[in-house]
This record gives structure tokens, sequence and C-alpha cells, in this order.
């Protein structure tokens, strides 16, 4: 009988520093716009004051854990918006925002790929179980059974935690959907018809021109049209002289 009381109050100590640690945390997580609250903008800087940011995806959303006490703003083309102030926010899951953008800061140069954002939002909602997922842990509720008192363990997320082959494959698939989701993005970015635009490659040397300098994720995600296009010049340069090169070593071995 002591045993027991003393592994109750052990749970019982584990579930309330759970709940301690967690305590005054939320999620914030929405959508941004540009002005006309119908286009989603991606690569927005979502901050808050506690210093802890992310960025919006390619269909313009965002989540980010803060603080009771912190404010939250966005930051475009390093041009901040007002802070809002987190006790103030009415819908914390759906706090949608539009954002001022001018015409000359859009992007000049403009590649579409056919129903690419409808595609990604297609492919968002129909595995949304697999990209919400999260690696199961501890949880608590505050609504025991009824004759109980205090803090109660989720016995759902308690049974999911020893569920370890399904969630090693649910990570595992969360995890290659969200390398072909980027790889799609930088393949809707760096499209060969924005490449031979631009260096009027074709045939065989373009091809081997988007193999050799095809940009990270991360790269296409920070840059914004005009930036990635002069990118790609630059990079055409590098392979214009890599060319002439090795066809001068070419001819002094002939000779």
């Amino acid at each position: 009988m002591v045993k027991h009381y003393a592994l109750n109050f052990a749970v019982l100590l584990a579930c309330l520093a759970a709940v301690n640690g967690a305590k005054g945390q939320l999620a914030i997580s929405g959508t941004v716009y540009d002005i006309s609250k119908k286009n989603p903008i991606e690569a927005v800087s979502v901050l808050t004051t506690s210093g802890r940011g992310t960025i919006t995806d390619s269909v313009g959303r965002y989540s980010i854990v803060v603080r009771d006490s912190d404010s939250i703003y966005f930051s475009f083309l390093n041009k901040p918006t007002p802070k809002f102030a987190v006790r103030n926010i009415q819908t914390p899951d759906n706090f949608d925002i539009s954002i001022m953008v001018k015409g000359t800061e859009l992007p000049n140069v403009t590649v579409k790929q056919k129903n690419y954002t409808l595609d990604s939002l297609e492919n968002r909602s129909t595995y949304a179980k697999v990209f919400n997922f999260k690696k199961p842990g501890l949880s608590t509720t505050m609504n025991p059974p009824a004759g109980n008192f205090g803090v109660g363990l989720d016995l759902d997320e308690l049974i999911s935690i020893f569920q370890f082959r399904k969630n090693k494959r649910t990570l595992a698939f969360q995890k290659r959907l969200l390398q072909q989701e980027q790889e799609n993005f930088v393949d809707h970015r760096y499209s060969k018809s924005l490449v031979r635009k631009l260096t009027g490659l074709s045939g065989a040397n373009l091809d081997s021109f988007m193999v050799a300098f095809r940009p990270t994720y991360e790269i296409t995600l920070l840059l914004n049209d005009l930036e990635f296009g002069h990118m790609i010049q630059i990079a055409y340069q590098k392979y214009r002289a890599s060319h002439r090169a090795s066809n001068g070593q070419l001819r002094l071995n002939r000779e």
C-alpha cells in the first residue's frame, strides 16, 4: 500500500512539473495575406518580443509558441508591423493578418506553375494528420473522473507513447512529406522556363546547369524573385567561366 501511494505521489509530481513547465505558453497560428486578403505571402518573418521566430511557408501559414506576456509581430522586406499583445488575441489558432505590400516591392519576374498553390493546399489537407503529428508525451487533464481529485493523466496520450512502431512510421512518413513539399517548392521557383530565359541555355547544357547549381530549399525560400534571378545569373557566369577553362585545357592537351 505504501509503495502504491508513493508511486501515485511520484506520478502526481511529474504531472505537476509538466503543467508548470507549460504554464503561460500557447501556440499562435494563422495565415499572412497581402492587403487584398486573398493572396498568401511566403517567407514573412513571424517574431515575438521574447526572441522566438519562424517564417511563413509556401502557402502563407505559420505556427509559433509564445508566452502569455509576449507580443507577436510580422516583418516583410525588413518592414515590421505593429506588435500584437498575446493576451488580446481572441483566436490564437486562426490569427490571420494582412500586411501592406507596395507594387514596387512585388517581384518583377513571376513564374507560375499551374495550380501549384492549390496542389500544396490539397496535399496539406489530404495528409493533415501526418503533417500535424507530434511525438506523444505525457500530458495531463484538469478534469479527472468523478470522485478523484487533483490532476489526471491523459490516458490516450499515455497509450500513444507505447505505440512505438506506429509512431516511428508516422514520423518517417511526415519527414518524407516535408522533404517532398520542399523539393516541389524548389522545382516551382527554379523552373526550366525561368533558367532558360535568364541564361539562354537549352538542351543538355540547360539540364547540366540546373543540376550543378540547384539551390537549397532555405535559399529558395529566403530570396524574393529579383534576388533569385540575380543568383541564377551569377551562377551562369560561373558556369561559363568553368566551361571556358575546360575548353582551354582541352586545347592544350590536344596540342
